[in-house]
């Protein structure tokens, strides 16, 4: 009797149900934790994404699992009607602002509202380092169709290349959501990994000479500009491409409850409170999305070797492309600022910093990279809405 309900409770724990895999995960879910806590690499991100894999693989949980219905005949009207017999998990509820691209724009939005445009539109060339940089997208592409991929899975991977994240959610949800776990670890990741992955690539292609120049001063920016800026953005962009709508126009109604300053409390809840709360939630269901069953598999480890692959070119695109403009300024133009390209606003304008500074000590970078690096939030939202419009259904 004693062992039958031993037998019993053992069985109803999830100790009884874990699995290899599970406990793969659950030790990937742990090293992420430490990266985030031990090392600081992108905490915000990495925390809720670690702990939401975390949850998703403790067996008999079920914070994923989807409600069950039933058919039944409805006892008024004699039709028969879909009943739910049993509710949903929490992070399913959740998730569901992931999965129908509610939290992706939002999550802009606030970016928007904490993004100062100034070094952009102080120098509008750094546009071009910006789109520069999105060369990893459609590098990668062509090499996840390569590897057999159809064309939205292909887009979805390949968007990984612009290190933003919500990006990489949104265009995946539309596209190829059974790949929505696999390809937001990576895109998270490699954000969160940002001062690992850039400083060797920017070393490697730029000589001692060009990471020590010197920038000039940027030009004072008017507020009539900056307000000028997202209303121009967004209805130009949007009209030239509609399918970027939620993303971009999201970001510059942020941007512009930002510069507008007659609406504060707005731009402090967008800054503050809400980004918290969309950052939790998108960060707990993006790692819940992760499961053992799916995510162990050679479609994953293809993803994520895909997504390093194109985050480096992204990289090395944007620096490469700050060397030509180093030479046509005569050199004026610090080639490593191309490496914020890449739209991690503003972990990679803070890497330009610091790599410009061990060269150089006096060198401040800081602001002068703030240019491309916001460029490259446009340009990757931009760049969502091509393979959105070609691949969307």
């Amino acid at each position: 009797m004693f062992l039958d309900i031993l037998r019993q409770f053992w069985t109803s724990t999830g100790f009884s149900a874990l699995t290899i895999k599970e406990v793969v995960m659950i030790g990937i879910a742990s090293g992420l934790l430490y990266l985030a806590i031990k090392k600081g690499y992108e905490p915000y991100l990495l925390i809720p994404i670690a702990f939401g894999m975390l949850l998703t693989n403790l067996p008999l949980g079920g914070l994923m699992a989807e409600p069950v219905k039933e058919i039944v005949k409805d006892p008024v009207t004699g039709q028969m009607v879909y009943k739910t017999k049993e509710v949903g998990g929490l992070l399913y509820y959740l998730y569901q602002g992931t999965k129908l691209g509610i939290y992706p724009p939002i999550i802009f939005l606030c970016v928007g509202a904490m993004t100062d445009f100034g070094p952009l539109i102080a120098n509008p060339r750094s546009l071009l380092l910006g789109a520069a940089a999105q060369f990893g997208i459609f590098f990668t592409f062509i090499g996840a169709k390569f590897l057999g991929f159809t064309g939205p899975e292909a887009a979805s991977i390949g968007i990984i290349g612009g290190a933003d994240g919500p990006t990489a959610l949104y265009l995946t949800t539309r596209l190829a959501p059974h790949l929505l776990g696999a390809i937001a670890v990576a895109a998270y990741s490699y954000m969160a990994l940002v001062p690992i992955i850039q400083p060797p690539i920017m070393r490697l292609l730029t000589t001692e000479q060009e990471r020590k120049v010197k920038m000039q001063q940027l030009r004072p920016v008017s507020k009539k500009e900056k307000i000028i800026f997202p209303i121009v953005v967004a209805t130009f962009s949007i009209l030239l491409l509609p399918s970027s709508a939620p993303l971009l126009g999201m970001l510059m109604f942020g941007n512009l409850i930002r510069e507008s300053g007659v609406v504060e409390r707005l731009s402090n809840t967008a800054q503050n409170a809400l980004s918290n709360i969309i950052t939790i939630f998108l960060g707990l269901t993006v790692g819940a999305t992760a499961k053992a069953d799916s995510f162990i598999d050679i479609t994953t480890i293809k993803i994520i070797v895909l997504g390093l692959i194109a985050f480096s070119i992204g990289t090395a695109a944007g620096v490469l492309f700050g060397k030509i403009m180093y030479k046509v300024s005569g050199g004026k133009v610090n080639p490593l600022i191309g490496a914020a390209g890449v739209s991690a606003v503003p972990m990679a304008a803070r890497v330009v910093q610091k790599v410009g500074q061990e060269e150089n000590p006096s060198n401040f970078l800081l602001m002068h990279a703030m240019g491309p690096n916001v460029a490259g939030v446009i340009g990757s939202a931009i760049a969502a809405g091509v393979l959105l419009m070609f691949f969307g259904s």
